[in-house]
């Protein structure tokens, strides 16, 4: 499991990158132009300061090892062609990943294990669009991977036992905390119990119960957490917690993501990444 391919460069897509490099794999940075992928020089020296900041281990010279490890790609095919796994970080829409999905199967080599890191979608709902749904499942990782360094391993029950070990084991040897999540569930563990927290301070905005530095305030105080539940929102950007809203039967959910549409995305403020979300970081 030397050679991985992560099919996405956006916020976690890019820290998946970043971590298998700089614990020695060798990595392939996919994304769909050449636009995109060269905004990554931009993104290692955002992450680089987050590294040099938060590990005690490391060294200018070892994030430079690390980027040297990744080779940028807009050609599927040969992003592919040396993969022994590969890790889909695209937007959170069934059909998008079954689309990434069944152009990866007509390209990849035998050899290869796929895996995707959904944060809400289950396996079985992607496996057949893949090819060889034996050799399928989701690793999902939490934000900000190299201090919340959490792999959760979740098969479907047509997943090998075989392709979930390799995968479980492929987490570890990237500094990961392997978690074997036992049988299928939406948003895994952790976000089985992050998801409803911030849909809780979603909806207490949207309905003007209190603002977002009270109710992150509240959170904060009441329990010792480090963030609330919108400065979690700005970590892990805009354009999950809209994907996720935007089509649910909710109104107040349809509300939220319309919001963080018009008044986030539309004017740049993607999260912590672009250096502004709810809050500004820039300074």
């Amino acid at each position: 499991m030397q050679n991985l391919t992560v099919l996405g460069t956006g916020v976690l897509g890019s820290q998946i990158i970043l971590q298998a490099a700089y614990h020695g794999k060798d990595v392939v940075a996919y994304d769909i132009n050449d636009e995109i992928l060269g905004k990554l020089p931009a993104r290692w020296e955002f992450l680089r300061e987050r590294y040099l900041a938060d590990l005690p281990d490391a060294t200018e010279e070892k994030v430079d090892a690390a980027v040297a490890r990744i080779r940028p790609s807009s050609d599927l095919a040969d992003a592919l062609k040396d993969a022994d796994l590969v890790i889909e970080a695209v937007p959170e829409v069934l059909d998008i990943k079954r689309d990434t999905w069944a152009k990866v199967a007509a390209v990849a080599p035998e050899k290869t294990i796929f895996a995707t890191n959904s944060s809400t979608l289950l396996p079985s709902d992607i496996a057949d669009a893949t090819g060889r749904p034996e050799r399928f499942l989701a690793l999902h990782f939490a934000n900000e991977i190299w201090r919340n360094n959490t792999g959760e391993v979740m098969g479907h029950a047509g997943t090998s036992a075989d392709a979930f070990e390799d995968v479980a084991r492929f987490a570890e040897q990237i500094g990961m905390v392997a978690i074997r999540v036992k049988k299928e569930q939406p948003g895994y563990v952790l976000n089985s119990l992050l998801v409803p927290l911030l849909s809780a301070a979603a909806d207490l905005w949207v309905r003007g119960v209190a603002d977002i530095e009270t109710i992150d305030l509240t959170w904060r105080k009441a329990t010792g957490a480090p963030a609330g539940p919108f400065q979690i929102f700005d970590v892990v950007g805009m354009e999950t917690p809209y994907n996720l809203n935007v089509r649910s039967d909710d109104p107040v959910k349809r509300e939220f993501a319309e919001i963080i549409k018009r008044d986030y995305i539309d004017k740049g403020r993607l999260g912590l990444a672009a250096g502004k979300g709810f809050y500004d970081y820039e300074a």
